[in-house]
């Protein structure tokens, strides 16, 4: 994420921020990518500390959440306010290549999210499964509990879990939709992660009943049920490659084979380039995870097989519309 600051005092202001030091009251602008003093507020400024600007009432981050859980059941509201801004975060990392903008600079169409709960009020809590579906993303909402998270993660054996990985996750199986009307895409993706249309279901059970070892083709092993999931593992993890790079950078921090300050990580339309910074970046925050006994912070190698597939969605994803 690159830095932003106080629009009154010039100090350094956080995404989430509502409010400087100085007095002044902050709403994050997504067209412009950074903060206006002057409003108007999200509707959902006081419920759940939401920083940007409205647009009809609500922001452009929460009108794509149509369906939220109940928030008079306890927890609820903290879970909601938790879940979108990550939310926010990856739709603001987005519009930096003119994803979800103005609609006369991107006219496609948006996801909606349905922001369910496990936790309902009743006697006994319902499983949420998040997912994607022509255009509409399931999200729990129970997983921006941190503790919930890490207990999942273990329990399932993962690397990294995160809301902002779910986002990035769901939001990529919604960015092939948009993707696969493109002329050349579809001919283009299959050499690369494999034949799309293969039966769902039917992989996922295999998967499950099996699970496959990724190797040094696939990113995850969750990535080597389908095409469609080695795809959304794929750009997700390119979004975490590209914005661990540009914070990396915004921070002023630097590290051998690393450019100058001004190095722009959503500019460069090199991916080979890209990625290999991202490796020295991901190497040099990881040394310093180690030195306070924490693990790796980015725990993946990239061989040369997932690079290409981390190329491939580089170059579909930032490419003009």
């Amino acid at each position: 994420m690159q830095l932003l600051f106080c629009p009154i005092c010039g100090t350094k202001a956080y995404f989430h921020n509502l409010i400087c030091p100085c007095g002044a009251d902050l709403y994050f602008d997504p067209e412009q990518g950074q903060f206006r003093t002057d409003g108007p507020a999200c509707a959902n400024r006081e419920r759940i500390a939401c920083n940007w600007v409205g647009e009809r009432g609500l922001c452009r981050s929460c009108l794509m959440s149509p369906t939220i859980p109940p928030l008079s059941v306890e927890g609820n509201l903290e879970l909601l306010a938790g879940a979108e801004r990550g939310k926010r975060w990856v739709l603001a990392n987005l519009a930096r290549w003119g994803w979800f903008t103005d609609a006369d600079a991107d006219p496609g169409p948006r996801p909606q999210f349905l922001m369910l709960s496990e936790r309902t009020g009743q006697q006994d809590d319902v499983r949420v499964m998040m997912g994607h579906q022509n255009g509409i993303i399931t999200i729990n909402v129970v997983e921006a509990d941190d503790e919930i998270r890490f207990h999942r993660k273990n329990r399932l054996g993962e690397r990294y879990r995160s809301m902002v990985g779910h986002f990035r996750h769901e939001i990529a199986h919604f960015l092939f939709e948009r993707l696969e009307v493109t002329p050349g895409f579809l001919p283009a993706f299959r050499p690369v992660f494999g034949d799309e249309t293969q039966d769902y279901g039917a992989a996922l059970a295999r998967h499950y009943a099996a699970p496959r070892d990724p190797g040094e083709e696939f990113i995850t092993p969750y990535a080597t049920a389908h095409p469609h999931e080695d795809w959304a593992e794929t750009c997700a993890h390119f979004l975490h490659l590209v914005d661990m790079t540009d914070s990396f950078m915004a921070s002023g921090l630097m590290a051998p084979q690393v450019p100058s300050k001004d190095y722009d990580a959503y500019a460069d339309p090199d991916s080979t380039r890209l990625f290999q910074i991202a490796s020295v970046v991901a190497l040099a925050v990881n040394d310093i995870n180690r030195a306070l006994d924490n693990p790796d912070l980015y725990p993946f190698v990239l061989t040369p097989r997932i690079r290409q597939k981390l190329s491939f969605a580089h170059d579909w994803v930032t490419r003009p519309r």
